[in-house]
């Protein structure tokens, strides 16, 4: 119960403070709107000469969502080194708020902003064409927590770790390359050459994004879901101990 009081805490003041800087707010809600948009007819011309399964939307929505979910929350450890520099971590850290609170409050916060973003997103899709079950989309909402809650958690030990926006930014831009060029959030791997093909294998959030599409096209049999929801909640697990232990280190 301490725990979960703490967390709500922590959680409304980070809340607060965004919802007391509105422009990033919508900032952040145009952003997946201008990918459909700019995006969106680009991949449709390839669907069509593709061979993709399920149409354009269904193949590109999905995409964006993962990709919602991943740099959503990769970015939020710029926050708190801010926080971190003012003296708001170490006057928290010497409170008797627990320190798995300190961390998983704000990732409630980074999670509630990416999944009222994903909403968005979705809400667009639907009146550019995107039909799919009304289950289809609730998966994908919590696949898009889910991996917004693991990158916050990783995001915020960096950020805690380092101390610095310059070590932060390599960094994070190191991590989202890979993850972005193999994971087929853009454009499916089935497009790519062989060699490649293989060499994503091993990136486990392409098969995050092929559980997503799977779900789209409303084949929810497919072990790819059940695989990709696994990987998600691992991803949170092993994001939190991370943020954990790192946040427990600067008690030391």
């Amino acid at each position: 119960m301490t725990f979960i009081r703490d967390t709500w805490i922590i959680f409304a003041r980070a809340m607060g403070l965004s919802l007391r800087q509105p422009l990033w707010v919508l900032i952040g809600l145009l952003q997946p709107i201008l990918y459909l948009t700019l995006f969106g007819p680009l991949l449709q011309t390839v669907a069509a000469t593709s061979g993709f399964q399920g149409d354009a939307w269904q193949v590109f929505v999905p995409g964006l969502l993962v990709q919602l979910g991943i740099f959503g929350g990769l970015f939020v450890g710029f926050g708190i080194i801010a926080e971190w520099r003012s003296g708001v971590i170490e006057r928290q850290l010497v409170s008797p708020a627990s320190r798995a609170a300190i961390i998983a409050g704000r990732t409630l916060r980074d999670v509630v902003v990416i999944v009222v973003q994903a909403s968005v997103l979705v809400g667009a899709a639907y009146f550019m064409g995107l039909r799919v079950p009304v289950g289809a989309l609730l998966i994908g909402l919590v696949l898009v927590a889910l991996l917004g809650a693991a990158f916050s958690f990783i995001s915020n030990a960096i950020g805690i770790a380092t101390k610095s926006e310059d070590a932060l930014a390599p960094m994070v831009n190191t991590l989202a390359l890979p993850i972005l060029l193999l994971s087929g959030i853009l454009l499916p791997m089935t497009l790519a050459p062989a060699w490649l093909q293989v060499l994503s294998n091993f990136n486990p959030f392409k098969h995050i994004v092929e559980a997503l599409r799977a779900v789209f096209r409303g084949d929810f049999g497919d072990p790819i879901v059940g695989i990709g929801l696994v990987l998600a909640v691992v991803l949170v697990v092993l994001g939190a101990w991370m943020g954990s232990r790192v946040l427990a280190a600067q008690t030391k």
